[in-house]
């Protein structure tokens, strides 16, 4: 429960990690897009004020705007409305060719702020304005004798600005909903899967539990029905009493998985186990003569002293000593160990069946029976399982090479100590 709050927090705290980085990315970007900005209206503004520093048709029309006793013979607002609309259209184009393509007002006035002519839209009062203001220079000033000012305004360009980063901000905020999604998926499929596996331990405990008690009624039986049997009889009693002990076998290992995957750690001690490894050694090769099939074994002279729970250590070399055995039609098993590169190096080659390349990642899983042992099935997949999980609470490696129809090389390495 204590580590699922750990991660929850750890969870939630990336996510607004992501959501201030985010904002910081934004604030840069906004404030790069108003310098662009800045830059660009600054171009327009000497395009503007040049192109109406000499008379022609625009500036003309401008003048007789502001000096309504001039040339034309039209009504005042007819010069005023003339001049706005040619006067806006010019001011679009001028923006439009620096890329600037957004609403914007604008007012020509003298220096005691008297509007000659402004746009139809008031701003006046509005909050987040930005001002550009244009001296005129030239031919208007020249002719009414005094300053003008062309003064272009532009309202809530924080939405412009967002447009003009909108490349970076809109999928940035895509992709991260999309792993914040993904990223509770898998919290909720890590936790289902948790409480599937916890629940089928559970049920798999519980059962071999139930089992051990008929498991031992049953071996009791037929060995006190062996006892007062017929010879006749004999055969048959001691094939049911071989398959109750591989039975119990099964169960206790079941057992033995369960109580060591519940624990972190393993007891280790360091000491030499090189006489438990000759101990092995000598047990299998008695099976060997006793069964008929080839076993030999090279335990390099010296001491091998590593970090080891003496029991599971044992168990795991006989397991595969036994996969070994079970898994070939006529077995040649060799065993070697020897230090190398500070390791204990134990090595384990058959002549099997083999296991296909597509199927040697898969088979230290739990229940997991490669294919073609399936047809030999002597087992219920939970071997490997507690060869792999020992290695690992011994901080050692196992790895395999195989070849289908012509045998198994299994190594394990454990960091030896320094006497």
């Amino acid at each position: 429960m204590k580590r699922r709050v750990i991660y929850i927090v750890i969870f939630v705290i990336s996510v607004f990690g992501l959501l201030y980085i985010q904002n910081q990315y934004l604030k840069i970007g906004l404030a790069l897009a108003k310098v662009q900005f800045n830059k660009k209206v600054t171009l327009a503004n000497a395009e503007i004020q040049n192109d109406l520093s000499y008379k022609n048709e625009l500036s003309f029309l401008l003048l007789n705007a502001i000096d309504k006793d001039r040339y034309f013979g039209l009504t005042t607002d007819s010069i005023t409305n003339a001049s706005n609309y040619f006067l806006k259209d010019f001011l679009k184009d001028k923006l439009a060719e620096q890329g600037i393509e957004t609403k914007f007002s604008y007012r020509l006035f003298s220096k005691d702020s008297v509007d000659f002519l402004k746009s139809s839209k008031d701003v006046v009062g509005k909050e987040d304005i930005m001002l550009y203001p244009i001296k005129m220079e030239g031919y208007l000033t020249e002719e009414i004798n005094q300053p003008l000012t062309l003064e272009l305004q532009f309202i809530d360009l924080n939405k412009y600005f967002l447009s003009q980063v909108d490349g970076l901000f809109y999928p940035s905020i895509i992709f991260m909903v999309v792993i914040v999604l993904v990223v509770i998926w898998v919290l909720y499929s890590f936790y289902w899967q948790s409480n599937i596996i916890k629940s089928k331990n559970d049920f798999l405990n519980n059962l071999t539990h139930e089992l051990r008690t008929p498991i031992f009624s049953i071996g009791l039986a037929t060995k006190m029905l062996e006892e007062s049997s017929a010879n006749h009889d004999k055969e048959l009693i001691q094939l049911i009493r071989q398959q109750v002990k591989r039975l119990k076998s099964q169960t206790d290992q079941v057992l033995e998985l369960a109580s060591i995957e519940s624990k972190k750690v393993l007891d280790l001690k360091s000491s030499d186990v090189r006489p438990a490894l000759v101990e092995i050694c000598s047990d299998f090769k008695n099976v060997s003569n006793l069964e008929g099939f080839d076993f030999t074994f090279f335990l390099e002279e010296q001491k091998f002293y590593i970090d080891n729970e003496t029991v599971h250590f044992e168990n795991a070399i006989y397991q595969l000593l036994d996969n070994a055995k079970k898994y070939s039609i006529d077995p040649k098993i060799k065993l070697e160990a020897s230090k190398i590169s500070g390791n204990l190096e134990i090595s384990i080659l058959d002549n099997g069946i083999g296991i296909a390349e597509k199927e040697q990642k898969k088979i230290f899983k739990k229940f997991y029976q490669a294919n073609q042992q399936k047809g030999n099935s002597k087992g219920y997949g939970l071997g490997l399982s507690y060869v792999k999980l020992i290695v690992d609470k011994h901080k050692g490696k196992i790895a395999v090479k195989s070849e289908l129809n012509k045998g198994t090389l299994i190594t394990l390495k454990f960091p030896l100590k320094k006497c």
